[in-house]
């Protein structure tokens, strides 16, 4: 058991040592600067393209233009939920990329791959929450003489956004996790800044540790804040039904 504490010990300071002396701690910073990065504005552009496909999909089948719609975003959505996120990063930055001539940062190229696959996922999420608004929001909207997509945009999916909180949460939480397939196309996150200072001291076992605990504390924070936002949202519910 001593000798155990020992070596756990030594672990440690070859840690510290490699983390302050050597550096580590840039590696670890700019790990965590592009997984936040990516899976930030990743959810973003997964709630903007997920919207939109969402509205799509709730959108009546009358007219042509519409059933294209539709049939576009079955295929979108079928690729995105059917294929690994690393085959599309990889597909994206080694296939489609160079057959474009365009050179884009592997930071950039993997901010977009999850913002699309996001947006697949979210489209779903999105539309559960507009079918669970009640009908008579639209049919107040169109009487008021607003648009469809207008009165989608400006009535329904607020609220709808609101019902689905807690599920874009845990997508957040999902591309947060994620972000750890990223080296495969040559960014720099939290996986690639601990697996570099466990190379360069042929120490893992601490290193590991410690991306795991920034992990958990990352995720930790987030469903905070998630339930924050929820109860907030319920006090402004209570406040609105009292008046």
């Amino acid at each position: 058991m001593g000798n155990s504490m020992g070596n756990f010990d030594k672990k440690v300071e070859v840690f510290i040592e490699e983390f302050i002396e050597h550096d580590g701690y840039k590696w670890v910073l700019e790990g965590l600067r592009n997984t936040l990065i990516i899976a930030v504005i990743g959810l973003i552009i997964g709630i903007c393209i997920g919207t939109l496909i969402a509205t799509v999909r709730v959108m009546p089948k009358y007219k042509r233009l519409p059933r294209i719609l539709n049939s576009v975003c079955n295929v979108y959505v079928g690729f995105f939920r059917g294929t690994p996120i690393v085959v599309q990063l990889l597909l994206f930055y080694y296939v489609m990329l160079p057959l474009i001539g365009v050179k884009m940062t592997s930071v950039a190229v993997a901010v977009i791959v999850f913002g699309l696959n996001s947006g697949a996922y979210i489209s779903e999420i999105m539309r559960a929450g507009i079918l669970s608004v009640d009908s008579g929001q639209m049919e107040g909207g169109r009487a008021m003489g607003l648009s469809f997509s207008a009165t989608m945009m400006m009535i329904v999916v607020p609220q709808a956004i609101k019902n689905i909180l807690p599920t874009l949460g845990n997508e957040f939480i999902v591309l947060i996790k994620e972000t750890s397939v990223v080296s495969f196309v040559g960014a720099t996150d939290l996986y690639v800044a601990f697996n570099y200072m466990g190379s360069n001291s042929y120490e893992f076992m601490v290193p590991y540790l410690v991306m795991a605990l920034i992990y958990i504390v990352l995720v930790f924070f987030i469903s905070m804040l998630i339930k924050i936002m929820e109860r907030s949202l319920r006090k402004g519910d209570k406040g609105i039904q009292s008046v």
